[in-house]
């Protein structure tokens, strides 16, 4: 039995007199650092067992595997042989033992894999899908076959995905196990290396991709996880990328690596497969041109640019100007072995995403045909044959294989659509005739569609779903009658390539309708400075509409325009003479109409007021008449009579002057403290409303504040 021994591989650490010693699981030699010194993180390592005959084999029934045993770290299996592209006619079942319980898993079946393999059958082993398995430390492994030969060189490939970053200090290498193995087959492949940035620039002489004058847009570059970010050990990449002159499809793939992972393990399961591509099977990189996970996250496959036609190994046959896209997990139907689940619609998404716009780089439909030549002679159809596609297809549709998986594969119809969407121009359309109000559009009944046409492109306006106009060709715009109510228009465009695509929609609300004042407009007294010409007065309303009141405008006794939701409006009236008050309620389709009310203000100065007790007259011009009235005897009073339906009391204010009593028809109505922070003339402070007009009176009693027992009164005004 050979062993060979590597420093960085499953460790047990000891502390020894101030060094750290790393003791590698499974193996005999060992290594020191100084205390405290980084470890290197490795980018992975792949460890390999060999199989060999067990208990029952026999020539007519052979029986090869690998007993239980305990191993390094690893999280992904697959089983491998000699010959590329070689079929191993039998079963592969295998358990595994988790690391953190200990616990071993039930048997599982996993597939041979020989279509997802490079045109020129580069490599040097064929196998197995590599099966997700998570943190593991055992692995128990039967192959049978089928009455024929087993392929030579069975081995079981452990994967360790590491932890994807590299440092660069530490030791590298891994252990080889120490079980036992087939003649002539190598123990573990270890290596660390630093992860070195993505290949995203290609070298020059690579042929540049040329947009074609298609009628498809470019769609939208998807968020895409780059090789360094999932960790990819680029050391590893041995030959210079191959690109091709265009990409002319997708296929779609499922990498048939079970469903248990976590999205947040995503990351190692695509180094995981890179590893088991490139040490395992001996490619040249991963073979996809990039992966998708349950969650919709895109993770950059195979080297090279992203943006580039990187000759990529996924569909044997058809890897020539094509892209590979695999969802990870198994998506086969339910009932077959092993059983897939259904996609997630995160990956459908991300798999449209990513599809749309790699074919729109090169301006080619997502929802279209194409024609592709086989170029194998061995592979699902005869060497040089032309064969029609859809632009994104699965893998079956290129070889013999039940890849990407029954519920997957079923999905490829959406997955089409959803890309179309992304690729398809948008359509710019205007809209006149209609006022836009926070997005809605209002008219009375005619709005005019406009737009700018493109070439071999005829257009349609749409109604509700229903097409109402169909302008000829070249038109630029098309008018629209619309019957009372609340629609969709939308401009629908129809490209010389089959696809069609429409504008947003605009929500247009048709309304003939006029406004309605529910409350007629009507004056009030409110509180304020009053001057001989201009009295504080407040109009209100309320308009109403069936759709939306746009506006509210003042016409007299002065101009002024307010919101549609505003319900007042503060302003001044001369007394002594009616006045007009007029406005105008229009709603956002154009609906007007018109209310008004006629009203007069009046003054009753202090002088014409019925007086009790001391009072006495005080010149100034800016009292009301030029004088007003005060008194500090506490219980005089002042009282107005008048006929009216709101009045207020005018009274001076100051620091010094103190309250009244207020009474209304006999009956108090309060205290009023007429003292201000400064000195005001002519104040109206206090109001009082009836509904209709009536006789009323208005008396203040002087209530003696201490320390200021003064009141000055100006009169009153009232609304006749």
């Amino acid at each position: 039995m050979v062993r060979r021994t590597f420093v960085g591989a499953s460790v047990a650490a000891v502390v020894v007199a101030g060094t750290v010693t790393y003791v590698v699981a499974g193996g005999s030699g060992a290594t020191t650092s100084p205390k405290g010194q980084a470890q290197a993180v490795d980018p992975g390592r792949v460890y390999r067992y060999g199989l060999r005959d067990l208990p029952g084999s026999t020539a007519a029934k052979k029986v090869v595997g690998m007993p239980a045993a305990s191993t390094q770290p690893f999280s992904l299996v697959g089983v491998t042989w000699e010959k590329p592209r070689s079929e191993l006619h039998g079963t592969v079942r295998l358990r595994t033992r988790d690391q953190a319980t200990g616990k071993w898993s039930d048997w599982r079946a996993v597939e041979p894999d020989t279509d997802d393999v490079p045109d020129a059958q580069a490599g040097e082993r064929s196998g197995t899908s590599g099966l997700w398995v998570g943190p593991s430390n055992g692995v128990e492994v039967r192959v049978a076959g089928y009455g024929r030969t087993l392929p030579p060189g069975l081995r079981v490939d452990l994967v360790d995905p590491g932890s994807g970053t590299t440092s660069s200090t530490g030791g590298t290498g891994g252990s080889e196990s120490d079980q036992p193995r087939a003649a002539g087959q190598g123990g573990s492949d270890v290596r660390l290396a630093a992860a070195t940035a993505p290949v995203e620039t290609p070298p020059p002489s690579v042929p540049a991709l040329s947009l074609q004058a298609a009628a498809v847009a470019v769609a939208p570059r998807p968020a895409i996880v780059s090789r360094a970010q999932w960790g990819a050990d680029e050391k590893l990449v041995k030959e210079p990328v191959q690109y091709d002159a265009s990409v002319k499809a997708v296929f779609v793939h499922h990498t048939d690596t079970g469903n248990s992972y976590t999205c947040k393990q995503a990351p190692s399961v695509v180094r995981s497969i890179f590893l088991y591509h490139v040490k395992s099977l001996g490619w040249n990189d991963i073979g996809y041109n990039f992966l998708v996970d349950k969650c919709g996250t895109i993770y950059a496959g195979r080297a090279g640019g992203l943006e580039r036609p990187v000759h990529g190994a996924h569909t044997y046959g058809f890897n020539t100007d094509t892209t590979g896209v695999a969802v990870i997990g198994t998506y086969t139907g339910k009932t077959q072995k092993p059983a897939g689940v259904a996609p997630t619609q995160a990956a459908l998404t991300g798999v449209a995403k990513v599809a749309a716009w790699k074919l729109s780089l090169t301006g080619v439909d997502p929802a279209g045909k194409t024609t592709l030549t086989s170029n194998v002679k061995d592979g699902k159809y005869p060497y040089g044959k032309k064969v029609s596609f859809n632009t994104i297809s699965g893998h079956r549709d290129g070889f013999a294989t039940t890849c990407p998986g029954d519920q997957l594969y079923a999905k490829l119809g959406a997955i089409r659509t959803a890309a179309k969407k992304l690729v398809t121009p948008s359509v710019a359309a205007t809209l006149t005739g209609a006022t836009n109000v926070s997005g809605r559009y209002y008219t009375k009944s005619t709005v005019t569609v406009g737009w700018k046409p493109a070439a071999s492109t005829t257009y349609q306006v749409l109604v509700d779903g229903k097409a109402v106009a169909k302008p000829a060709e070249g038109a630029t715009s098309a008018e629209v009658t619309l019957e009372p109510g609340t629609h969709n228009i939308v401009l629908r465009a129809a490209y010389g390539n089959g696809g069609t695509a429409d504008s947003p929609a605009y929500t247009v609300v048709a309304d003939v309708t006029k406004p309605v004042f529910a409350t007629p407009p009507a004056l009030a007294l409110r509180k304020g400075t009053v001057d001989p010409a201009a009295v504080p007065v407040t109009l209100g309303w309320k308009a109403t509409d069936n759709a939306l009141v746009q506006s509210v405008k003042a016409t007299s006794p002065a101009a002024k325009t307010f919101a549609g939701t505003t319900t007042s409006w503060a302003a001044t009236a001369k007394p002594g003479a009616a006045q007009s008050w007029s406005l105008t309620a229009a709603d956002a389709a154009g609906n007007a109409a018109t209310a008004a009310t006629s009203q007069s203000v009046a003054l009753m100065p202090e002088g014409q007021s019925q007086r009790t007790g001391s009072w006495k007259k005080t010149t100034n011009s800016h009292y009301l008449g030029g004088y007003g009235l005060y008194s500090s005897a506490k219980g005089a009073s002042a009282s107005w009579t008048f006929t009216g339906r709101s009045a207020g009391l005018v009274v001076k204010r100051a620091t010094n002057v103190g309250a009244v009593v207020v009474y209304v028809d006999g009956v108090k109505a309060g205290t009023l403290d007429t003292r201000g922070s400064k000195l005001a003339y002519r104040q109206l402070v206090w109001t009082r409303a009836w509904k209709g007009s009536g006789k009323h009176t208005i008396k203040v009693v002087v209530a003696g504040t201490s320390k200021r027992p003064t009141v000055c009164i100006d009169g009153i005004a009232y609304l006749p």
